[in-house]
């Protein structure tokens, strides 16, 4: 079965969604979107260093991510705004991964597989990446959800209860840091966020409860898994954007229901 190119994407799709969803939520409550955007920039770089170094792509991206996510966590702790720091890092990191690729000797690189994913071309062992990083993220989240939701909600009260708000805010930017990179193949580097932001703000428009908007958010994701590769394959359209337009459809459907049940 998974010698079907279309079986493993859906696979690796429906496995991204298992972390994207519940991170997603965190994202949109945090209003973490500009961070989400940085250290998916970012990754191009360690796509670069992977490159110049001979070392598996996912590591690299890996290793960037995770120093974006320990820079901008840095930041926050002395009382600075990250917005410019963001800004700076975001763009320096993508303009030095896209000149240092030229470099790479002997290296002919496809970048639009970088920048807007391949989910067509996803392997057996890209799927073993895809579901170990996902699963391993839910499975954080979920262990330690009543404390990154109280770190969310109200950072005083969970300092009150002896819970370190900066450090559940530290393990949602290193989670975040896994899920670009073991995503990077599969949407690509400037549709990550959206992949993260659209499924979850669809689901707050109709979830009662942030356990059922984070569960929501993951259907939502395989739904436009789903439909955007069907889409792509009906449509001969891009395999990665058809599945974020899936999304933002989704989206627009829900809020007009819930205005129309609002009225």
């Amino acid at each position: 079965m998974l010698d079907d190119f279309l079986v493993r994407a859906a696979l690796a799709g429906i496995g991204l969604s298992i972390a994207t969803g519940p991170l997603g939520s965190f994202v949109v409550w945090r209003r973490m979107a500009y961070f989400g955007d940085a250290t998916a920039h970012a990754a191009i770089l360690g796509v670069a260093l992977a490159l110049l170094m001979s070392l598996p792509i996912w590591l690299g991206t890996l290793v960037i991510a995770f120093a974006m996510a320990l820079a901008v966590s840095w930041m926050s702790s002395r009382g600075q705004s990250p917005d410019t720091g963001l800004g700076v890092l975001s763009y320096s990191a993508l303009s030095a991964g896209l000149v240092a690729i030229s470099f790479a000797p002997g290296v002919r690189v496809d970048l639009s597989a970088f920048l807007f994913g391949d989910i067509l071309a996803v392997t057996r062992s890209d799927l073993v990446l895809v579901w170990g990083g996902g699963v391993a993220i839910a499975a954080l989240i979920v262990w330690r959800w009543s404390r990154l939701l109280l770190s969310t909600l109200s950072p005083d009260l969970a300092a009150a209860s002896g819970i370190n708000p900066t450090r559940e805010g530290l393990v949602l930017t290193l989670s975040l840091a896994v899920v670009v990179a073991v995503s990077l193949k599969v949407v690509g580097a400037l549709l990550i966020s959206a992949m993260l932001i659209i499924p979850a703000a669809a689901a707050r428009q109709v979830a009662m409860s942030p356990v059922v908007m984070a569960l929501t958010a993951i259907v939502i994701g395989w739904i436009a898994t789903l439909g955007g590769l069907w889409g792509s394959l009906w449509y001969d359209t891009p395999a990665g954007p058809s599945m974020i337009v899936a999304a933002a459809l989704i989206y627009l459907a829900l809020t007009i229901y819930s205005a129309i049940r609002r009225n």
